[in-house]
């Protein structure tokens, strides 16, 4: 059975809200769930390792470019949704 996990951006007038201790959450679960460890994670997806684990702790202010390319890497979708005032 395949599983398709979703993780959503809110985008408001031009600012992404983003929930990283949500989205931590959901990468390190994916990313264990296939047996990788942070390093190959990090190198497979292109971004350094601190910044992976900044991430995976729901710390710091990833990049889009960033979130994108670690969700890709883990079969993950990302989707931008815009947020009703």
């Amino acid at each position: 059975m395949h599983e398709s996990m979703v993780l959503s951006i809110f985008v408001e007038k031009s600012h992404c809200i983003v929930n990283t201790k949500d989205i931590g959450k959901i990468i390190k679960e994916r990313r264990m769930s296939l047996k990788v460890n942070q390093f190959e994670l990090a190198e497979l997806a292109g971004v350094g390792i601190n910044t992976l684990v900044a991430i995976e702790r729901g710390q710091g202010n990833p990049k889009l470019s960033t979130l994108l390319a670690i969700v890709d890497t883990l079969g993950l979708q990302l989707d931008l949704i815009m947020k009703e005032e």
